[in-house]
């Protein structure tokens, strides 16, 4: 409706006055009350009643800061009404009405008056304004810092935030963002006389990294506090610019704030620790990326000491190496250097840093920080996966005939291939696993000797094996089920002991086999074992490739498939057989593949053909890239066309 006076006047919509009355809403019984709305262009007021001369009982000033949360389904179910909620700087107004489009039409009407308002600027941004505007004239700004103490250390407490924000409500177990800059900067405070700074630190840090509208408040907050103080030089007054330091290597504030801190650190005086960490913060701005973890315990402390962390990288086999890093190192950087320590510069290959466990690897993409890939081993990782490591392997093999025998990179190999092998992923005959089992022991320890440690088995054989052996159509295949639960349970106990009486007698019969066949390699030199190794891995049509688990899922049911990528061609295998599908007739069935590995398959692919662009790039006969269709079995080959643009990873999730 509108009145006489052009403003929106609604009839029926309620404000909560939070009273007890029969509807519950959030787990608290409250009344509504009727009153009568009226929104102008500067302000939402109520009144007793429509009539002309009826008493105003509150005003909402509107600003570029208030805010309106529309109408959802859940409050409805639980009070039986619509709901807008309308927040300004003093007041909170819940508006309440039976009917969804009324309550739309004025959740669009204020957010309408709300954005023609000019946004409002705090004292500090008018200020920051100011010294940007005079930061040639060093008498200016100056006189700026000397009559503005909002700019400069202060023992007391901040009632408001720096920077303007929005008045609302915050999820993520947070107040609003007003509320969360004013705890901020208490926080802050208490770095001075903290015995151990680093949670203090951590907290403010993951704060900014869920609130991301605090970063540049909490910048703001820091240089407040390293402007103009008593004491520049104490301990206490030096975890400021600790904790400035370790935002510098986090996050990225804002153009303007941006500026703004560059000349702060800039007007640091030569010589003393606070310059030594502005000098630290200017490099690490250059850098920053936003982090996708809070620093570490550990990296916090090198950051307070402008010190780098030592990192362990390990590689195929019992070698590992040292590196530091800083907070922006990459993927790609240590790969880079790890390359150079080893002397693979010059190989034709692609190497990667992965992620290992005993039971699981991935590969780490080449832009990730480090720093955040250790800290989600302290953080994310139950003590089931605590073993984690960062290895440097072998990624695109794009030569492997070219690789010397003499050379790190051919234990890569073998290395890598024997992973394959105890993993499943090396289709293979009993024979051939017996033989490959004895080769890893000849090279690893030599001649066999009654005193020579033997490895577990599963670090030479496939376990799955074990059970085909003995079951060669299933575990419990024939098995008898009663209808008694209490003799079902009993059988199925009776089944495990033996199961696994049979597993172990397996296990001592492959153990015989395997030292027998180490027996008759006396004499046969490390090198030697280790090509006749590969020698017989190399028998598989499929060597080289990687393999990703896949489902196929077609009109027949589902099967689980290996998906085989190389440099030259893209297989598909059934697990466990050596030869490749037929692509072709796999299409006719009208069969969809599925994988849980589809991004890291896609990289895989972008690294393959990244890598033989760089090849042809130098002059090399190298295969291009565009998929044809083939008729040789398991094969799409790849034909001789100009090098496509990059495969996109996909923009959703997976």
């Amino acid at each position: 409706d509108k009145g006489d006076d052009d403003e929106n006047n609604c009839y029926g919509m309620h404000k909560d006055l939070n009273q007890i009355q029969p509807n519950r809403v959030g787990g608290s019984w409250i009344k509504h009350r009727r009153y009568w709305f009226v929104l102008s262009q500067d302000s939402l007021d109520y009144y007793t009643g429509p009539e002309k001369g009826a008493r105003r009982l509150g005003t909402l000033v509107l600003t570029s800061l208030c805010s309106v949360i529309w109408p959802d389904k859940q409050t409805y179910k639980e009070a039986g009404y619509w709901s807008i909620t309308v927040y300004g700087r003093k007041h909170c107004y819940r508006l309440y009405t039976k009917h969804f489009n009324e309550a739309v039409h004025w959740a669009c009407a204020i957010q309408k008056i709300i954005d023609t308002k000019s946004p409002v600027e705090t004292p500090t941004q008018l200020l920051i304004r100011d010294i940007e505007e005079n930061k040639f004239n060093p008498e200016v700004v100056e006189h700026i810092y000397q009559h503005n103490t909002i700019l400069k250390y202060t023992q007391g407490p901040l009632y408001a935030p720096l920077l303007p924000f929005p008045y609302d409500h915050n999820g993520k177990g947070y107040g609003s963002v007003r509320e969360e800059a004013v705890k901020l900067f208490n926080c802050l405070q208490q770095l001075e006389s903290a015995r151990e700074p680093v949670p203090i630190i951590q907290g403010v840090l993951q704060t900014c990294l869920d609130l991301r509208p605090l970063r540049d408040e909490v910048y703001c907050q820091l240089v407040k506090q390293t402007s103009h103080t008593p004491s520049p030089n104490t301990a206490a007054h030096l975890r400021y610019w600790q904790l400035l330091t370790c935002m510098s290597c986090t996050f990225l504030p804002g153009s303007t704030v941006l500026k703004y801190l560059r000349f702060h650190l800039k007007s640091q005086s030569p010589e003393s620790e606070m310059d030594n960490y502005a000098s630290f913060i200017s490099e690490a701005l250059e850098k920053t990326k936003c982090r996708e973890c809070v620093p570490s315990w550990e990296e916090i402390q090198m950051l307070m000491n402008r010190q780098e962390m030592l990192c362990t990288v390990h590689y195929p086999g019992p070698g590992s190496c040292q590196l530091y890093i800083s907070s922006h190192t990459t993927a790609n950087e240590v790969v880079r250097r790890m390359q150079e320590k080893l002397g693979l510069q010059d190989s034709k290959n692609t190497f990667a840093l992965y992620e290992q466990n005993a039971l699981w690897e991935q590969p780490v993409a080449g832009n990730s920080l480090i720093a955040d890939v250790l800290t989600r081993y302290d953080k994310g990782f139950s003590e089931s996966q605590s073993q984690w490591k960062l290895c440097f392997k072998l990624y695109c093999l794009l030569d492997a005939d070219g690789i010397s025998v003499d050379s790190i990179e051919y234990l890569f190999l073998f290395e890598q291939c024997h992973e394959m092998v105890v993993r499943g992923q090396l289709p293979a005959c009993e024979e051939d696993l017996l033989a490959l089992a004895a080769l890893r022991l000849q090279t690893l320890m030599g001649d066999f000797s009654t005193h020579a440690p033997f490895p577990p088995l599963d670090e030479l054989f496939p376990g799955h094996m074990l059970e085909t052996r003995r079951f060669p159509t299933g575990l419990l295949a024939g098995t008898l089920w009663s209808h008694s639960a209490t003799v079902a349970h009993k059988q199925k106990m009776e089944n495990d002991k033996r199961l696994r009486s049979r597993l172990k007698e397996e296990a001592a019969a492959v153990t015989t086999a395997i030292l027998e066949r180490w027996k008759g390699l006396a004499g046969h030199s490390s090198r030697d074992s280790m090509a006749a190794y590969l020698t017989i891995a190399r028998q598989w049509s499929g060597f080289g490739c990687t393999l990703y688990e896949s489902l196929e899922v077609s009109p027949s049911g589902i099967a689980k498939l290996w998906l085989g990528v190389a440099a030259t061609s893209v297989s598909i295998y059934k697990q466990g057989e050596s030869e490749a599908l037929d692509l072709t007739s796999l299409c006719l069935r009208f069969s969809l593949l599925f994988s849980p590995q589809l991004t890291e398959i896609m990289q895989l692919m972008n690294a393959y053909f990244s890598a033989i662009h760089r090849q042809r790039g130098k002059g090399e006969d190298a295969d291009t890239i565009t998929f044809t269709e083939s008729t040789d079995v398991g094969f799409r080959h790849l034909a001789p066309t100009p090098t496509p643009t990059l495969l996109e990873l996909p923009s959703h999730p997976v």
